[in-house]
């Protein structure tokens, strides 16, 4: 990783809810998110996955399990009187964001990043190492195939 890491990044989350509404994407699963979120809800992973998940095609043939998103493109679990109805459950890639690699690349990913997330900039600074940890459980948390 380059020095672009090397003072940390600032980033304090301010309950926005743009990176869980109204745009279009994906939030894979891993099984180990699969079986907190099931175990969370009281259910099976396969109950989750028929309930709350779609199966998303990518190249190669490659089939990976998503949640599902509401007609507005809200995530399936998003209320707006509650906000995250799984907050303690939520995915890997709910609980790292912002700090995906595609955008702690460099500065100007992380300000392209800033453009959506009003809480880069504010609130504490995560340290290089925090920062690297969170990638790594990004990279070993594999999605769920089918």
């Amino acid at each position: 990783m380059n020095d672009f890491l090397s003072h940390g990044l600032r980033f304090g989350c301010t309950q926005c809810s743009r990176c869980c509404r109204h745009d279009p994407g994906y939030v894979f699963l891993s099984p180990a998110d699969c079986s907190s979120l099931a175990d969370f809800l009281g259910i099976s992973c396969n109950e989750l996955v028929a309930s709350r998940c779609r199966k998303v095609v990518l190249g190669g043939g490659l089939t990976m399990v998503s949640l599902l998103e509401k007609e507005n493109h809200d995530c399936t679990f998003w209320n707006n009187a509650e906000g995250c109805t799984v907050y303690e459950a939520r995915p890997v890639q709910c609980r790292t964001y912002p700090f995906w690699a595609s955008a702690v690349e460099d500065w100007e990913s992380w300000n392209r990043e800033a453009v959506h997330c009003p809480g880069i900039g504010q609130g504490r600074v995560y340290t290089r190492d925090e920062i690297e940890a969170l990638l790594a459980m990004r990279r070993q948390n594999h999605p769920m195939t089918v």
